[in-house]
């Protein structure tokens, strides 16, 4: 053979080699399912076959933040509850109390209650949702149990069909309510800048107050399953407080005056690893406490504890991640407010123990927070001043800057407005709950791969676990994926008219 054509071979068979052996040492999960937007996953292996990065990417973007300008603030809850398809009732509220500090009105305490009603149906309903078709089905089901099986269907299947059509009709039952006062269940138009567009009617208020009961039962009765079907698995609870699965972060939550959570309202309070309060601060002060850093791997912002600083995806005492959701908020409050709720808690961390690192233990912090929904629901319904009619407070003040904060099922929720004098929006600064997650989200989708990984040896169910790391957080991306922070690479190809490329163009 002569050199020249030799030497050709030789290069060839060395690059096919050399892509034979990274296509091996690459895993990609893409799509990652069971959550709210798009995602995927990149394995890097070293040349034993063990895992030496692991990268949780969102390659999704959309641009809220910025085609909101020069629109009247006023849009902004039925703008952003466009976000997202599974939220919608988090940014309608977070919006409509954002409005509230905009203009500097305070709504009566019947529109406060009837927006806190509202507002922990939706939690409950979003909750029960995880639990049974999106993460829930992991344990219920399996983690390595077939994937044709880890949706609802399976559960139906391992729980029974009576288990499933419950489920189905509360959710149903609780949307309905939501669509009752919120106009909409999907887009609802019930806030407004100092109160809510329509109250309870009277005449409907037993059927409401029979729902809510039926609620608390329907919740009581998720916490029996979980404690049958998962708590009594010895398996289960190993993996949920595996090594694989526990960092040690700061968290954060909204709590009120007693440091109970509250979805609604309160102060947001964060605590170390320890437990210790850090810090206690309103909403209005969050640009005090919380910084954002960007990676070019990702459109997902990295929120970190701006007194701490950012000290990469690390974590302990001096790392600046921090944690957010229903393991985060069990951890920064103290107790719960209602007494099912706060029973459920103890049992919680008498098994767990105090903080709670084990990233799966979000599941079981989501079932009791349940349970304290519609202890709360059932509070609020029966308050004689829900069916009142004074339920607005016109605005007087020229707006300026609003900020509003709720709790997410995701985690803590931050609305930042600012306007001209004619309410024109010039500034809009959203920090979602997925985003407050990021960084313990993606060390979690590392750490557990490094674990669970070895000797290059991956299965289906192996990499399921894998995505268990991520889907515990119940990440919303299409909600935190509201700005252009990092650069995905691009490829560009320029064809001919015969179909052939003449150009290609890499970022």
């Amino acid at each position: 053979m002569d050199k020249q054509v030799q030497d050709v071979f030789n290069e060839g068979h060395k690059q096919a080699n050399a892509a034979y052996s990274a296509a091996r040492r690459r895993i990609t999960v893409d799509p990652i399912t069971r959550l709210e937007g798009h995602g995927k996953i990149d394995i890097f292996l070293d040349d034993k076959g063990d895992v030496e990065r692991a990268y949780f990417q969102v390659p999704e973007l959309r641009g809220f933040e910025v085609f909101s300008l020069g629109r009247p603030a006023e849009d902004m809850p039925q703008i952003t509850s466009r976000i997202c398809g599974v939220c919608p009732t988090a940014h309608h509220m977070a919006a409509t109390k954002a409005l509230d500090d905009l203009y500097k009105v305070d709504p009566p305490s019947a529109a406060k209650k009837l927006r806190e009603l509202v507002y922990n149906t939706f939690m409950l309903e979003d909750h029960a949702l995880h639990v049974f078709v999106l993460g829930g089905p992991d344990f219920i089901v399996g983690p390595e149990a077939p994937a044709s099986m880890r949706n609802v269907l399976g559960v139906v299947e391992k729980a029974g069909l009576e288990v499933g059509k419950r489920v189905i009709s509360t959710r149903r039952k609780l949307r309905e309510f939501i669509a009752y006062l919120g106009g909409k269940v999907i887009h609802p138009v019930l806030g407004l800048p100092g109160g809510v567009a329509k109250g309870i009617a009277k005449e409907d208020l037993p059927q409401f107050q029979e729902l809510c009961r039926d609620a608390l039962d329907f919740a009581l009765f998720t916490l029996q399953i979980f404690r049958d079907i998962v708590l009594k698995n010895d398996e289960y609870v190993k993996l949920i407080t595996s090594d694989a699965y526990t960092h040690r972060t700061h968290y954060m939550g909204l709590v009120d005056e007693n440091n109970c959570p509250n979805f609604y309202d309160g102060m947001i309070r964060v605590v170390d690893p320890t437990g210790k309060e850090v810090v206690k601060f309103p909403a209005q002060k969050y640009l005090d406490v919380i910084a954002e850093h960007v990676e070019p791997w990702s459109y997902v912002k990295f929120c970190y504890l701006k007194p701490v600083g950012w000290k990469g995806f690390v974590d302990g005492p001096e790392s600046g991640i921090y944690s957010v959701a229903p393991l985060a908020r069990l951890n920064a409050s103290e107790r719960m407010a209602t007494p099912e709720a706060q029973k459920a808690r103890e049992e919680y961390f008498a098994t767990l123990g105090y903080p709670v690192h084990h990233t799966l233990a979000n599941h079981w912090a989501r079932v009791v927070e349940m349970v304290y929904a519609a202890e709360r629901m059932v509070e609020l319904i029966n308050d004689p001043e829900i069916t009142s009619t004074e339920i607005r407070r016109l605005p007087t003040e020229r707006p300026s800057v609003g900020i509003g904060v709720v709790e997410a099922p995701r985690g803590t929720l931050i609305h930042h407005y600012e306007t001209d004098e004619r309410g024109i929006l010039t500034k809009v600064n959203l920090i979602v709950a997925t985003q407050n997650n990021s960084a313990r989200m993606a060390m979690s989708v590392e750490k557990a791969a490094k674990a669970l990984i070895r000797g290059g040896q991956v299965s289906e169910g192996l990499l399921n676990k894998v995505e268990m790391a991520f889907r515990a957080y119940d990440p919303c991306h299409a909600c935190a994926t509201h700005s252009l922070p990092g650069e995905m690479p691009l490829i560009a190809r320029i064809r001919n008219a015969a179909g052939e490329v003449v150009r290609e163009i890499r970022r």
